[in-house]
């Protein structure tokens, strides 16, 4: 929501004003600078939207105020042209309303364009969000990554590397706008207040690794004669897309990293297709090349990656992990009820590359069980399970 400042006024007092924490105003205009505001400057008010009123016989400011459980002021300011004292019946106002509901609604058919929806929605009403472009994928969908806080601890979460996984992209979409309604609201998430997350930690997600594929799944090929005969060939001549993991070229994502990929490649197929093709070679495939760019430039502390299925939580690599790796993963498996597992015998995947390179806390964790794509009846359970990891991940 939008205000305007007046002589003397201060961020700070926005922040009594609207029982919104100062840091949250102060990152959602990074444009402004706080102790240099001038009168007519624009403030962005987060987690609150304007809803228009019209005036009714008998109303008044103050009535409207105590009716909507705001200060007088609040109103004031968010109706600079309003004359209070000369209201007329019909006249249109603005009423500021605090959001206290999820704008994303995750258990549904959810595929890029909601998602790309949910983040637009998202950061209109919690302007503190950045949303950067990690790249793009090979059909040139984007690959957002999403930023909340501003602390010295980096940590990732990222969503559908694999495209059947794409129920992932709604779990972490929903812990996002949870964390932004307790943020804003001033209530916390399983006892834990976020503030001090939010104030420690730079969050960085990427909730659709794989936008081509999820389409792929979820809404059937393209349209692009070229490209639907093409992938219709790599899929054994079905358009059943449900088992397709890869991206639209037909090469795992999760396959591409530089960690033993000649292992991974000595034994899966040797051609393009729905599942477990390495590619050509390490980083071929454009969306795997933007989680890797995107990994060097932020130097996560640590990275979890969410996948499906299994309720099982990967964490080592080759004995290369530190020794807080453990220490985490036994936090994940508590409060998630995942079994821990150190090792499979895997390689060139995301988090085997982190922890190869950084020698820091790398995590695949599986959710839900079952066989792939898990239907949307298990997406509340996952949520409730995964949200004690996300949390975790947080504040350890």
């Amino acid at each position: 929501m939008d205000i305007y400042v007046r002589q003397g006024d201060s961020l700070w007092y926005f922040s009594q004003l609207y029982g919104i924490n100062l840091q949250l105003i102060v990152d959602s205009n990074r444009d402004i600078q706080p102790n240099q505001l001038a009168a007519g400057q624009r403030i962005r008010i987060p987690g609150f939207v304007a809803q228009s009123y019209q005036i009714r016989r008998g109303d008044s400011f103050w009535g409207i105020a105590q009716r909507s459980n705001l200060s007088l002021d609040a109103l004031l300011l968010a109706n600079p042209n309003v004359n209070p004292n000369r209201l007329s019946i019909g006249q249109t106002i603005r009423v500021p309303l605090r959001i206290t509901w999820r704008l994303v609604q995750g258990k549904q058919h959810y595929d890029f364009s909601r998602m790309m929806n949910d983040i637009a929605r998202l950061q209109n009403v919690y302007p503190f969000l950045r949303v950067t472009n990690a790249g793009n994928s090979v059909l040139g969908n984007r690959i957002p990554e999403v930023l909340i806080g501003n602390g010295g601890k980096r940590v990732h979460y990222n969503a559908a590397f694999h495209a059947n996984e794409w129920i992932t992209t709604p779990v972490l979409m929903t812990f996002l706008n949870d964390y932004c309604l307790s943020l804003t609201n001033g209530n916390s998430i399983r006892g834990l207040s976020t503030s001090p997350l939010y104030q420690q930690t730079l969050l960085s997600l990427v909730p659709m690794v794989n936008p081509d594929g999820v389409s792929l799944v979820m809404n059937g090929p393209p349209e692009n004669e070229t490209w639907r005969n093409r992938v219709i060939e790599l899929n054994r001549g079905s358009t059943d897309f449900s088992g397709w993991k890869a991206n639209i070229r037909g090469v795992d994502l999760n396959d591409q990293f530089p960690a033993r990929w000649e292992l991974e490649k000595a034994r899966n197929p040797s051609q393009p297709g729905p599942r477990d093709y390495v590619g050509e070679h390490p980083l071929s495939e454009p969306e795997a090349v933007a989680m890797a760019d995107l990994t060097r430039k932020r130097d996560f502390a640590r990275v979890l990656a969410f996948h499906t299925q299994g309720e099982v939580i990967y964490w080592g690599f080759e004995n290369l992990e530190p020794p807080e790796s453990e220490i985490l993963v036994n936090e994940f498996a508590r409060v998630s009820g995942y079994q821990p597992v150190k090792t499979i015998e895997s390689y060139a995947g995301y988090k085997d590359w982190f922890i190869q390179d950084w020698r820091r806390p790398g995590f695949t964790v599986e959710l839900g069980s079952g066989t792939n794509p898990l239907p949307i009846s298990q997406f509340d359970e996952i949520y409730e399970k995964t949200l004690g990891i996300f949390l975790a991940a947080l504040y350890m």
